[in-house]
């Protein structure tokens, strides 16, 4: 079954619906990121599609990351809970909850906005060049990961 298309613009209103459902004390099902930790962790994804802040992996740990990680990531199964994480990815502290809260749906209409054609072959920073199914994917899969951990 393949996942929604997160360019499709009722895709991307129903995930920003439901993370407007989030409030600061949104506690988890499982895990144990705050709501607020887990808006900045979703971010990090799109950081790494649109901003120039995080590093490349070393040639190395990108073959690693190819070979055993990215079907996982781009894959349609979903993640098991409590997953392993990529460090660039764990927040520690707190963080504004309403920040990040905006970044995150800034990024989705980004995303939407530019659509399929865009990200058709574009390098992602871990898993090299993807195609916009993978792209969307992996972005999907994520988001609804973690929004579902949250029970919205």
């Amino acid at each position: 079954m393949a996942l929604p298309n997160i360019f499709s613009a009722p895709v991307t209103e129903e995930l920003i619906n439901r993370i407007n459902r989030l409030q600061p004390d949104t506690h988890p099902q499982w895990g144990k990121m705050s709501a607020d930790q887990m808006l900045a962790h979703c971010n990090v994804s799109y950081e790494m599609a649109f901003e120039n802040k995080h590093a490349k992996p070393n040639p190395l740990m990108r073959f690693i990351l190819k070979a055993l990680v990215k079907n996982k990531v781009v894959g349609e199964s979903p993640y098991k809970h409590n997953s392993p994480t990529a460090p660039a990815f764990i927040m520690k502290g707190s963080k504004d909850f309403e920040a990040e809260k905006q970044r995150l749906i800034g990024y989705l209409r980004k995303t939407q906005e530019l659509g399929a054609n865009w990200f058709n072959g574009k390098e992602s920073l871990s898993f090299g060049k993807l195609s916009s199914g993978e792209w969307s994917n992996m972005f999907y899969k994520h988001l609804n990961h973690h929004l579902t951990q949250f029970g919205v």
